[in-house]
């Protein structure tokens, strides 16, 4: 085996939930809060795209926060993510939903579940 992915598989050892682009997702984010204090921050919001593999991987989630669109970058294995938690499964037909960027309202929001797809 690579040395390389030996180094890997100690980092992706951290349990992560399987989740999909057009997925809603809740990331619990660590940050310090002076010298010994952390606190978790939630964000909340439709992942757009997934990108890279193993220790790389990367996903993007968009949210619209007061009218605004906002997208966070994270690394899957980051050690500042506390945990991932699926709010609901979507159903999508494309990789990256870049196109969700110039849509407003419910047309940005609005993603069929895999639930409603099955009736």
């Amino acid at each position: 085996m690579d040395k390389m992915k030996l180094v890997e598989a100690e980092y992706t050892k951290k349990d992560m939930p399987k989740f999909n682009v057009g997925d809603t997702i809740r990331v619990f984010v660590k940050i310090p809060e002076g010298s010994d204090k952390v606190r978790l921050h939630p964000f909340e919001g439709l992942v757009i795209s997934k990108k890279g593999s193993g220790v790389k991987e990367n996903f993007t989630v968009r949210k619209v926060s007061y009218g605004e669109g906002i997208e966070r970058v994270f690394t899957l294995y980051s050690p500042s993510i506390e945990r991932i938690e699926i709010v609901r499964s979507g159903k999508v037909r494309r990789a990256k939903l870049y196109y969700l960027r110039s849509k407003v309202g419910k047309h940005a929001t609005k993603i069929e579940s895999k639930a409603e797809a099955q009736q």
